[in-house]
């Protein structure tokens, strides 16, 4: 019968036979104690520690003591931030709090802060805000502005096989039109944090080579990228030829090549043409 009632049944049978056990001779205790085992399932040892116990509140009866932590700062306060975060170009928390003196009168003057919740009062709570603070209450707001599709998701290995494979010992092109793309990271001797990117494309026949920044390897930048890019070529783009990175081996880039009949071909895993950073370098 053991876990066929919840805690807070065990509670009230014990509760209400604590009394009884306790004034009952050495027999009877016997007999009220097989009672509570077989009723609640619990072993002799913890139905006898519960009966002698301190009485236990049932759960309904329980009630949290603790003292709800307050807002250290005002709704509007925190709808000021939000504006004065996104007029500033979304800065980090420790970067907001040094700038906000500099800015607030700016975008003052500006017109900016024209809001009823831009008051007096609520600017200068805003600039009390720590950095941990600022952080914390503009975690919604960064979360809701996430873009989906960053390059760190593993593309399926479906959709991976299903695109061919370009070796060297393929048939050289003869004709402009076969692209080589990759992507170049400007993240200094650190991937932590944001930085842009370059997306490079480069003619294999000819070696047009037109570059394009991205703010990182998301789909949305990447497909923004590549129909900027395919149109500056005074041709048209017959082959897409990249490495096995997930910036382009997915459905958005898939999907976007074969509508426009586009063939999609890639690099074996690892391997990563020397073209792209070098035509970059150049």
């Amino acid at each position: 019968m053991e876990g066929k009632i919840d805690m807070a049944a065990r509670r009230q049978v014990t509760n209400k036979l604590r009394t009884q056990y306790r004034k009952a001779s050495t027999a009877d205790k016997g007999e009220v104690l097989d009672r509570v085992v077989a009723t609640t399932g619990m072993g002799r040892s913890t139905a006898r520690r519960m009966l002698t116990g301190p009485r236990l509140p049932a759960p309904a009866e329980q009630v949290d003591g603790r003292a709800l932590r307050p807002w250290g700062f005002s709704d509007d306060a925190r709808a000021l931030l939000e504006r004065v975060w996104a007029l500033m170009g979304m800065p980090c928390g420790k970067y907001l709090v040094v700038m906000v003196e500099l800015w607030l009168p700016l975008l003052a003057a500006a017109g900016d802060l024209d809001k009823p919740f831009a008051t007096e009062a609520v600017v200068a709570e805003l600039k009390t805000m720590s950095a941990a603070t600022v952080d914390r209450y503009l975690k919604p707001a960064r979360d809701a502005m996430r873009i989906k599709g960053i390059s760190t998701t593993k593309p399926s290995p479906l959709l991976r096989n299903s695109i061919s494979i370009r070796t060297c010992a393929d048939e050289a092109p003869d004709a402009p039109g076969v692209i080589e793309a990759d992507t170049v990271a400007h993240c200094g001797p650190t991937l932590i944090g944001e930085f842009a990117r370059t997306l490079t494309m480069t003619d294999l026949v000819i070696g047009w080579t037109e570059n394009h920044s991205i703010r990182n390897n998301a789909s949305t930048w990447i497909l923004e990228g590549i129909d900027e890019l395919q149109q500056r070529f005074p041709f048209p783009m017959v082959i897409f030829d990249s490495d096995c990175g997930a910036e382009f081996i997915n459905h958005e880039v898939a999907a976007w090549l074969q509508a426009r009949d586009i063939a999609q071909t890639r690099s074996r895993p690892y391997v990563d043409w020397a073209a792209i950073p070098g035509n970059l370098a150049a």
